[in-house]
């Protein structure tokens, strides 16, 4: 059974990248941190059950994404003043034509987006994880790159520089 301080440095280790695909799938600093703060109070409960806590975590999290993108207030943005943002590596205006376009697709299409090219994971880890077909994930991917491609035009091949 794993203890309450293998939870602690789990958490320590991971939430970075739990971080960076809750941000990927909100496209928003606040709902990404309630993303991952909800994500890691769930996993909380059932750490001395689980056998993969980093699958779970990241299944957790995008299962969590597309539960609260259901709820009415997911449209809800919070207002005051800006914070102060840190200088981020790369293209500022491409890694915001990505997060415009990604808010543009279906939750589960985004999730599926997310999963497999800034995850890395495979169409077979990406079904397991969303419960659903290869087939489906598949198709998902195959649509939501064309709607991708249709928002972003000539932009979508810069994005390897992401």
């Amino acid at each position: 059974m794993g203890t309450t301080e293998d939870f602690e440095e789990f958490a320590r280790v991971q939430i970075p990248r739990l971080y960076r695909t809750a941000w990927l799938l909100a496209g928003d600093r606040h709902h990404a941190e309630d993303l991952v703060q909800e994500t890691l109070a769930n996993l909380l409960k059932v750490w001395h059950r689980i056998e993969s806590p980093g699958a779970y975590a990241r299944t957790a999290l995008v299962r969590t994404y597309i539960s609260q993108r259901r709820r009415k207030s997911w449209s809800e943005r919070p207002t005051g003043d800006v914070p102060d943002v840190a200088e981020r590596a790369g293209d500022p205006e491409l890694r915001m034509a990505l997060q415009s376009a990604l808010a543009e697709l279906a939750p589960l299409d985004r999730a599926v987006l997310v999963l497999r090219f800034f995850e890395d994971r495979s169409v077979e880890q990406v079904a397991l994880d969303l419960g659903k077909k290869t087939s489906a994930i598949t198709t998902r991917t195959a649509r939501a790159l064309d709607r991708l491609r249709a928002v972003l035009g000539e932009g979508a091949d810069q994005l390897i520089a992401l």
